[in-house]
């Protein structure tokens, strides 16, 4: 922690206790909450970015689409646009957000959505002519204004949120009583061979009540990257000099998978929406050379002038046991709760 985090302890505390008298005012129903009449799943943290929401939506996407009709919807973070959008063709990562808009790409057979406003976001979906029947709320624990039946908390490996502090001394949006809604909590980007051990310590420390499952994932790259016109083996473009670019939360892993001692490695804060000077910039340093990005930063950076230099490595969320367990569940919970 550093010494102006330290400063602004009282400010956390203060933080700290707004947040609490807000939940507990939706605890108690004095704020009021809108269910819906189809199962909603939230997927958010507790802390500030950087958990791996959006590999955990792509995979609950994955999950369900073949049985379900499924909507996600986000708030569409730094998006140019208001109000609900219903993503169509017209549609951009500057409209929808990046993350959106990957959905949109990936996914042709779900309905992706923005709105800042949840509740009527959900009103908007179900009054769409192509109804969903599940809805993912993607970095939503937070919107309490929505009741959602179902509640999945991420919380990364090396930055549990039991050993965080509230805003602004810590990375804590709420304290870490508001794990306590959580049916599921995911520990995220874990080493591929936890030990049982390990994972039996996290477990004590989350200290999480008996109805709470606890799951533990790792990022899992795919086998090749991919361009515009080609796909190059991962083990091919490892051994090759090349610029890794990156504008997400935390890119330390992404760089350290595919860096050698040749490359160069460019960051940008998260969700950055690149400029011209930026692509200037980037063109400068690449020198011609191949440029490396995350699949976040190419929906934002596939229609500029760096298309013809640029790749993107895919990663998912990969379970490091018991996959078969959280699968059941989920579809447990949205068969019993959807409306044939």
């Amino acid at each position: 922690m550093n010494l102006l985090r330290k400063i602004l302890f009282p400010f956390a505390i203060l933080y700290g206790f707004i947040t609490a008298i807000r939940n507990f005012l939706f605890d108690k129903g004095i704020l009021k909450s809108t269910s819906f009449n189809v199962p909603v799943l939230v997927v958010g943290n507790l802390s500030v970015g950087g958990t791996g929401k959006t590999p955990q939506i792509e995979y609950l996407i994955r999950l369900l689409q073949d049985h379900y009709k499924v909507a996600a919807l986000s708030r569409g973070y730094k998006r140019q646009s208001e109000g609900f959008v219903l993503a169509d063709s017209n549609s951009n990562a500057m409209i929808l957000g990046d993350e959106p808009f990957q959905y949109y790409q990936k996914f042709p057979s779900i309905l992706v959505a923005v709105d800042a406003n949840r509740t009527n976001g959900i009103t908007q979906l179900l009054s769409n002519k192509e109804k969903p029947q599940v809805v993912l709320l993607d970095d939503a624990y937070q919107h309490r204004k929505v009741k959602a039946g179902f509640y999945i908390l991420l919380t990364a490996y090396g930055d549990l949120y039991a050993d965080d502090f509230m805003l602004p001394t810590g990375n804590l949006r709420e304290s870490r009583g508001g794990a306590k809604r959580a049916s599921i909590v995911i520990v995220t980007k874990c080493p591929k061979d936890l030990s049982d051990e390990k994972q039996e310590e996290i477990r004590q420390k989350l200290k999480l009540n008996s109805s709470q499952q606890l799951y533990f994932t790792f990022i899992d790259y795919d086998n090749e990257v991919y361009g515009e016109n080609e796909k190059i083996a991962v083990n091919e473009i490892k051994s090759e000099s090349k610029l890794l670019l990156a504008g997400i939360a935390k890119p330390a892993p992404f760089f350290e998978y595919l860096k050698n001692d040749e490359d160069q490695c460019l960051t940008f804060p998260d969700h950055h929406h690149f400029s011209e000077t930026d692509l200037d910039h980037i063109q400068k340093e690449a020198q011609g050379k191949k440029i490396i990005t995350t699949e976040k930063d190419y929906v934002r950076l596939k229609d500029s002038k760096l298309v013809s230099q640029l790749y993107y490595l895919p990663i998912k969320s990969t379970f490091i046991n018991k996959q078969q367990s959280f699968d059941t569940t989920i579809l447990d919970y949205v068969e019993a709760n959807v409306k044939s």
